[in-house]
C-alpha cells in the first residue's frame, strides 16, 4: 500500500502563505527604497515567487501598497472598534490601551514605516492618498474621536474641541514612528530616544489635561 503523498498540502500551504509573504516582502522593499524605487518584479524574487504570481494576487504596485495598509493598519483599526464598543473600565484606560497598542502592533514595528512611506510619496499618487484617508485617518480619527466622547458623557473629561484633541493626540504618535524608521535607524550621534518613555509620556501628559479636576489618572503604565 503507497504512502499518502505530501506534496499537495504542501503545496496547498504555500499556495495560502503566497498573500502574506508578498506583503511582508513589499512592506519590507518599500521601506528600504521607497515606494516609486521599488519595482513589481522585486518584490516578486524576496517573495520567492514569478511575476506573474504577484500580478495574480495584486494586478498593480498601487494595488500591493494598499493591500500593505489595509493589512497593517486598516484591520487594527477594526480591532480598535471592537475594543471601544466592549470596553467597560475608565475612559482614560480605554484611550491610553488604544495609543499604547498601536504603538506596540505599528509604531514600534516594521508597518510603523507606512507613515515614512506615505508622507515621502503620497503626493505622487492621489488614488493612494484618498484611498489612506478613507481606510486609515479617517477611521482612526474615528475610533479616537469615540474614545474622547465617551469620556466627555461619562464626566470623566472636561469638555474639548474633539477633532483638534484627536490631532493632538494622534502627532506625537506619528512623529516617533518617523524618527525610529529615519534618525533612529541610522547611527548618528545624539539621535538616540527612549521611544517607549516618551510615547509613556505623551499618554500621561494627555490624560492629566483631559480628565477633570480631581478625577484620579488610572490610564497609568503600571512599574
Amino acid at each position: 500500500m503507497s504512502k499518502p503523498s505530501l506534496v499537495a498540502p504542501t503545496r496547498q500551504r504555500r499556495k495560502e502563505a503566497r498573500p502574506q509573504e508578498l506583503l511582508d516582502a513589499a512592506l519590507a522593499l518599500f521601506v528600504e527604497k521607497g515606494f516609486s524605487a521599488t519595482r513589481s518584479d522585486e518584490v516578486a524574487v524576496r517573495a520567492g515567487v514569478s511575476k506573474g504570481t504577484l500580478y495574480l494576487y495584486y494586478p498593480s504596485k498601487e494595488e500591493l501598497l494598499k493591500a500593505v495598509i489595509q493589512q497593517n493598519l486598516g484591520q487594527l483599526i477594526a480591532e480598535g472598534s471592537g475594543i471601544v464598543d466592549e470596553f467597560e473600565g475608565p475612559s482614560a484606560e480605554l484611550l491610553a490601551l488604544l495609543m499604547r497598542i498601536w504603538w506596540d502592533r505599528v509604531g514600534n514595528t516594521p508597518a510603523g514605516a507606512i507613515h515614512k512611506i506615505m508622507m515621502s510619496e503620497v503626493r505622487n499618487f492621489p488614488e493612494i492618498a484618498q484611498f489612506y484617508r478613507d481606510e486609515v485617518i479617517q477611521p482612526a480619527s474615528d475610533l479616537l474621536a469615540r474614545t474622547l466622547k465617551r469620556g466627555v458623557d461619562r464626566g470623566e473629561f472636561r469638555e474639548m474641541p474633539v477633532v483638534e484633541v484627536t490631532q493632538a493626540l494622534f502627532a506625537p504618535l506619528i512623529f516617533m514612528a518617523l524618527h525610529k524608521h529615519s534618525f533612529g535607524a541610522c547611527s548618528a550621534e545624539g539621535m538616540d530616544i527612549n521611544c517607549d518613555l516618551v510615547i509613556d509620556t505623551h499618554i500621561d501628559l494627555m490624560l492629566h489635561g483631559l480628565l477633570k479636576h480631581g478625577t484620579p489618572v488610572k490610564g497609568k503604565k503600571s512599574s
